[in-house]
């Protein structure tokens, strides 16, 4: 490996460029897929860091494309769903640190699956109740499991789907949701003693090419049609919880001998 740039372990020139590059393009798919974006790159981040290292990393850079999504799209932003979703947040992120290295993923990853299955493909569990506490309680949720798997975003975006008139409220009020996520788990991680200043020259270059992502993002959702979007935010939605499942299945020995290969 070539030597680090800036004093970043296990970061050299090209990684740097890799990463900032895998950023812009998860980003614009974010914006125009209305979710998978973050755990897309969260995927291609592991190739690299050390959970220790990449979570709180990639909760950083998530928490800069978050606020530069909002920006740009503010007026679209579904904002009587922040206040409810930011107090189920901060009890959620309380409760999560908790616990952070006392409950296992795989049944979380399992019954997160199959719950985003079921919300994506029955619409009437996902406006179930009043919409503040809906969103109260998924703030909460949201943030708990945030601590323990990363795959909070595909939480949230069926629920922001059902309650979104257009495809840009989805895309802004996912961006402004994850924010308080991001922001709150942030601060837990800072409670813990979790430490990433070394990596600051990474993280603000990854945000810079995100948000030129989240723009090319911006001016495509306005020429795609709403079916369209609709369409293959389920396509996405559905694939990432198989793909929950299938994780928890193989990790947890349920999965045959042979399927394990896959």
């Amino acid at each position: 490996m070539d030597s680090p740039i800036f004093g970043m372990a296990d970061v050299n020139g090209w990684i740097m460029l890799g990463l900032s590059t895998a950023s812009f393009f998860t980003a614009f798919v974010g914006v125009v897929a209305g979710t998978a974006g973050g755990l897309i790159l969260l995927g291609i981040m592991a190739l690299i860091f050390p959970p220790a290292v990449l979570i709180p990393v990639h909760t950083v850079v998530q928490l800069g494309v978050g606020v530069g999504r909002a920006i740009m799209m503010w007026r679209y932003v579904l904002k009587d769903t922040m206040l409810p979703f930011l107090i189920g947040a901060i009890v959620g992120a309380t409760a999560g640190a908790q616990l952070f290295v006392a409950l296992p993923t795989v049944a979380l990853q399992g019954i997160l699956g199959i719950f985003i299955l079921i919300v994506t493909w029955v619409p009437i569990v996902g406006t179930m109740g009043k919409e503040k506490s809906r969103f109260g309680f998924l703030g909460f949720g949201a943030t708990f499991l945030g601590m323990f798997v990363s795959a909070t975003g595909t939480l949230i975006a069926p629920f922001v789907a059902h309650a979104s008139p257009d495809r840009r409220n989805h895309a802004a009020t996912v961006a402004a949701l994850m924010i308080l996520v991001h922001s709150t788990k942030v601060v837990a991680f800072g409670a813990l003693g979790v430490a990433v200043g070394s990596y600051i020259p990474l993280m603000a270059a990854m945000i810079v090419t995100a948000n030129m992502g989240n723009w090319v993002g911006r001016i495509t959702l306005d020429h795609m049609g709403e079916r369209s979007f609709r369409l293959l935010f389920q396509v996405l939605m559905t694939g990432l919880a198989l793909r929950l499942i299938w994780i928890a299945a193989e990790r947890g020995g349920y999965l045959p001998g042979w399927a394990t290969n896959f």
